[in-house]
């Protein structure tokens, strides 16, 4: 994450040269000065002081040219006096013009600097309001905040261990009753059993109009999901928005209720089942090996077993890398000292995200820093080893995020040339978020291979139920 200062045409006469210090920024051979202080660890101002000089030839310039361009009453089209377009016009041309040159200034420097700034600039209010009529000379501070440097040390005296499953008959039993499950028929039933979707009203006397809803009974808490079993439909439970279910979260994301409307009920919610649907478990027969694998790729049971054993490593093998990589963050970033403006961190994230107040940030801000320091940790990295992402790599895994989309790498073929601009207008979406997706996810693929090398790794053999408590 760095700073995302927005983007303007710099002044071609424009350089910067470090003084003791500060800031001398050299425009149209006038002098703007910048003053840097550092107010506590990580966190400074950025005083950019404008004189008459700085910016009023560029205000005069645009004057004239607006003058040959204004159409006013009373005068010929371009025959408008200087001074009338002044008096109407001169604070807001000055206003914009002074604007950009700070901008300008603030982003040059930003960009020359070698210290690695956090978030965005936030402009401080003036202590006196901005008279741009007759005021001459113009203060504007800015808060900031960066990344000290830091000592990062990695290398065999590090230890990580990475679990690996064992693929044994539990977890075969397993995934073949979720695929009986998943592809089983699904029937209406008049009484709740064990994996039953449950639909129905939820309500709150005076609080809420009744709303429906789907409950999966499976991500129902089990001691409530045990005595639901038997129930009919027209049943009325109560149900704790929190405490109901495995995930606190499923609740809203099932209702889609705002927290607002959620902490306004007092007590419990009210949930009238309307309908149960029960699936059957699909039979080991060659329609399931079908809709598992694709048509006649699978012809007999034991081919069955076989397919679904390789397809089972191939996924917990990549959950298991997914946690030793997560353990390798959490080792590095705990080992590892990094010093961040949290002050002015979360006063930033507060003033750019609307839907985050206090409560919100002081809850996520740890989750939040550590991110921010893991990508530290990765840019360093990256730097250290001069780690190269090149275009063509970036638009290939594009090809292949859309190759998934469209039935697996297969499509890669299909598709040919299209596969080409989908993937283009893939990373161009999202004002180029996406194309930082996939150049941050190629970075940390590259981070973690060359810390894989550096580490010593502890291989570890363990059951599924273990695999999950992690």
């Amino acid at each position: 994450m760095g700073v995302r200062v927005p983007p303007s045409a710099l002044n071609p006469l424009m350089h910067i040269m470090q003084v003791r210090g500060f800031f001398i920024c050299l425009l149209n051979d006038n002098t703007l000065e910048i003053n840097f202080d550092k107010i506590e660890n990580s966190e400074a101002l950025i005083k950019i002081s404008l004189k008459d000089v700085d910016y009023q030839p560029q205000v005069t310039e645009k004057i004239k040219d607006f003058s040959k361009k204004a159409n006013i009453k009373g005068f010929r089209p371009g025959k408008v006096p200087f001074g009338i377009i002044k008096k109407m016009y001169g604070p807001q041309i000055t206003a914009e013009e002074i604007t950009k040159i700070v901008g300008d200034s603030l982003n040059n420097y930003l960009k020359e600097s070698d210290l690695q700034f956090l978030g965005e600039p936030i402009a401080l209010d003036p202590e006196q309001p901005i008279d741009w009529v007759n005021q001459k000379k113009f203060d504007f501070t800015f808060n900031v905040g960066y990344a000290q440097d830091f000592d990062l040390k990695i290398d065999k005296n590090l230890k990580i261990e990475h679990q690996k499953i064992k693929i044994d008959e539990g977890v075969m039993e397993e995934t073949l009753a979720n695929l009986k499950q998943q592809f089983g028929e699904v029937v209406k039933a008049d009484t709740v059993s064990q994996g039953d979707t449950l639909y129905g009203i939820l309500s709150v006397k005076d609080k809420l109009e009744d709303k429906e809803v789907t409950f999966e009974l499976k991500e129902i808490d089990k001691n409530i999901s045990k005595k639901l079993i038997g129930s009919e439909v027209g049943s009325i439970i109560e149900i704790d928005n929190k405490k109901s279910f495995n995930n606190e979260n499923y609740f809203s994301e099932i209702t889609k209720l705002s927290d607002e409307e959620i902490k306004s009920v007092k007590g419990k919610f009210k949930f009238t089942i309307k309908g149960i649907s029960h699936t059957l478990p699909a039979t080991i027969s060659q329609e399931l090996f079908d809709r598992t694998f694709g048509k006649d790729n699978v012809k007999t049971e034991e081919e069955f077993y076989i397919k679904i054993k390789d397809t089972i490593s191939k996924n917990y093998k990549a959950e298991a890398v997914k946690l030793f990589h997560r353990k390798i963050r959490e080792k590095i970033i705990s080992k590892t000292k990094i010093t961040l403006p949290n002050k002015f961190l979360k006063n930033w994230l507060l003033r750019t995200n609307k839907n985050v107040n206090p409560e919100i940030l002081e809850k996520e801000y740890d989750h939040y820093q550590r991110e921010l320091k893991w990508s530290l940790v990765r840019n360093k990295i990256a730097k250290d080893q001069t780690i190269k992402i090149e275009n063509d790599e970036i638009l290939n895994e594009a090809k292949l995020i859309m190759a998934q989309q469209f039935g697996g790498i297969a499509a890669l073929e299909q598709l040919g040339d299209q596969m080409d601009t989908m993937a283009e207008n893939y990373l161009k979406a999202e004002n180029g978020d996406n194309y930082m997706k996939v150049f941050n996810e190629i970075q940390n693929k590259k981070v973690f291979s060359f810390i894989e090398n550096e580490v010593t790794t502890k291989e570890k053999m363990v059951s599924l139920d273990d695999f999950r408590k992690n």
